[in-house]
């Protein structure tokens, strides 16, 4: 029987008033998400949120050196956990991360981006404030979000607070896109009847596929592949968005079909499937893979982004008659029909139930190159081809590899990865510099993971700073430093004196970052033996450090890649403009 007396009662679970707040509401539903940790910048506009967020526990407010980091490691971590979180001040914070908020959009993630407003009671006044650029309409900075978020909240009143901030927590989630949110600067330590009381669980309603539309979509496909003689199955990085990697590969153990990816779907698909080809990047394909694709007579994409990267200038030689291309929500058959309303992991489960076993495309592959995919190329003098050999070696399934846009791009495509092992990298949006920020995001959520950055020197020296947050939380991460004095990935576009860049001690640089305060080892290479040493300390000794390794190589030693891809979008950058159509009028 319950006891009634007030002393021997079961002390209540319910937050004390001071938790009722709209910050501690905030914060409760980030740990709840899984977003544990949230980078910030501060300034006066956020300070008693970030207090606020603080006080939470479980919740971990990892300070920036600027805005712009703490979005890009918001955007790494959300790859790991998959939700990130920035807190930034208004509009001088806001703008500076928006950059990284537009390539979070372009990959589909949903980072929640928190801003510090201004004052509730300075809204419909004509009050000018400090950090807006002079003006008392203060709906500038959330203007500016709409294009590259999914939801914008200004809250600026108790009354609506908690409803504004769970939909756009929960459009976040459903749309897997980034969403805005302005708390003003006055409100987060405020209780309010909203909020006492725990959160009542998100529970987003799951999207579902036309039922008729499947079984269409599923008998027009089937059919169509197979009367095939040699398909082949190529995933697309849209298979993140649709949480449909495990149908991909459920297809393709069914089918038998020859399987590859595109170069912004890597790490998507294992690698060590039975039928995996490599990456298809048309004209800078996996050795062999393009022939493999091309020469198919039937080609499922699923989740492919054609832009003019993927296709190296439009060159692809794919045909539309012999393609089904598979989004998240919508299934086209060759010059045929068109299903709308398909979900592509309710479409890839099903349509592995129909199709026949055909291995084919796979055999000719292997008949091709007695299956050695990544043979090492040792002959070669390039230091660069030489560091990617020994980063092979490296990768296990407690590693991460995490990929500056850059030469870097193409020579980490041709590394195989183990079962277990993540690889990200920014190929739509190709940010420079985005991987300092990824790199300290993703190493925060994933610590069981000791993540591999490959980094160029002139992409470090826009994002560089971030290192000090790194060494402030103890990551372990090992930074390669490609240092060849110059933007290589434009310069493979255009060559010309804008791309060529200072030189930096590097190593000197980061020593004085650390300032002798955390785990941290740097170290210059310009040779093999060199490189076998810092990599032996790397991964021995200095384990539990930060290791930085500064990789000397030559302006010209580019990848073979660069330099069959570089023309090839420079003639597509540069393509005369189209003749005016005839007035027919």
């Amino acid at each position: 029987m319950a006891k009634c007396n007030g002393d021997d009662s079961v002390p209540s679970t319910q937050p004390t008033s001071s938790e009722w707040t709209l910050g501690r509401h905030l914060a409760r539903r980030l740990v709840e998400i899984g977003a544990t940790d949230v980078f910030s910048v501060s300034g006066d506009f956020n300070l008693k949120l970030l207090d606020q967020l603080i006080a939470e526990p479980g919740l971990t407010v990892v300070g920036c050196c600027n805005e712009l980091n703490a979005a890009y490691a918001a955007d790494g971590f959300a790859r790991s956990r998959g939700v990130g979180v920035c807190v930034v001040t208004f509009t001088v914070g806001g703008l500076s991360m928006i950059n990284a908020v537009a390539g979070a959009f372009s990959e589909d993630l949903p980072v929640i981006c928190i801003v510090g407003g201004p004052n509730s009671n300075d809204y419909g006044t004509h009050r000018i404030v400090h950090h807006t650029i002079g003006l008392p309409d203060f709906s500038q900075e959330m203007r500016c979000f709409q294009t590259v978020t999914c939801y914008q909240a200004v809250v600026n009143d108790l009354d609506h607070a908690h409803e504004q901030i769970d939909t756009a927590i929960s459009t976040a989630l459903k749309e897997s896109k980034p969403v805005y949110i302005s708390v003003s600067c006055n409100l987060p330590a405020i209780s309010h009847p909203t909020f006492s009381r725990e959160p009542v669980p998100f529970s987003l309603s799951p999207r579902l596929s036309n039922k008729m539309g499947l079984e269409a979509a599923v008998e027009v496909a089937a059919k169509f592949l197979n009367k095939a003689v040699k398909p082949v199955l190529v995933g697309g990085p849209k298979l993140r968005v649709a949480k449909a990697c495990g149908e991909f590969v459920e297809l393709a153990d069914a089918c038998g079909y020859a399987l590859a990816t595109m170069p912004s779907a890597k790490g998507l698909v294992p690698e060590h499937h039975p039928h995996f080809i490599g990456t298809y990047w048309g004209a800078v394909s996996t050795a062999f893979c393009a022939e493999i694709v091309e020469s198919a007579d039937a080609y499922l994409f699923a989740g492919p982004i054609f832009n003019d990267y993927s296709s190296v200038g439009y060159s692809l030689l794919l045909k539309k008659e012999k393609a089904i291309i598979v989004q998240p929500d919508r299934v086209v058959i060759a010059n045929g029909p068109a299903f709308g309303c398909v979900l592509m992991k309710d479409f890839l489960s099903a349509l592995a139930k129909r199709l026949k076993h055909n291995k084919t495309a796979y055999e000719n592959y292997r008949s091709v190159t007695n299956g050695d995919l990544h043979k090492c190329e040792s002959n070669e003098a390039s230091m660069v081809n030489v560091l990617f050999q020994h980063i092979q070696k490296m990768l296990s399934g407690d590693t991460v590899v995490i990929v500056e846009t850059g030469d870097s791009w193409f020579n980490c495509q041709k590394l195989k990865l183990p079962e277990g092992c993540r690889y990200e990298f920014q190929m739509q949006y190709g940010s420079v510099g985005w991987s300092v920020g990824a790199t300290l995001g993703y190493a925060q959520a994933a610590k069981n993971k000791r993540v591999i950055a490959c980094i160029g020197d002139g992409s470090f020296q826009v994002t560089a700073q971030d290192v000090s947050t790194m060494l402030r939380c103890g990551q372990r991460s090992i930074i390669f430093l490609i240092n060849n004095g110059a933007y290589t990935i434009a310069s493979g576009i255009q060559d010309g004196p804008y791309n060529v860049i200072k030189n930096w001690n590097y190593t000197g640089l980061v020593d004085a970052i650390d300032d002798g305060e955390g785990k941290c080892w740097t170290t210059k290479v310009r040779c093999e033996k060199e490189l076998n040493e810092a990599i032996a300390t790397a991964t021995g000794e200095k384990k539990d450090c930060l290791c930085f390794i500064e990789v000397k190589v030559q302006k010209n030693d580019k990848s073979k890649e660069l330099l069959v891809w570089g023309p090839r979008v420079s003639a597509a950058n540069n393509r005369p403009p189209a003749e005016p159509s005839e007035n027919l009028i």
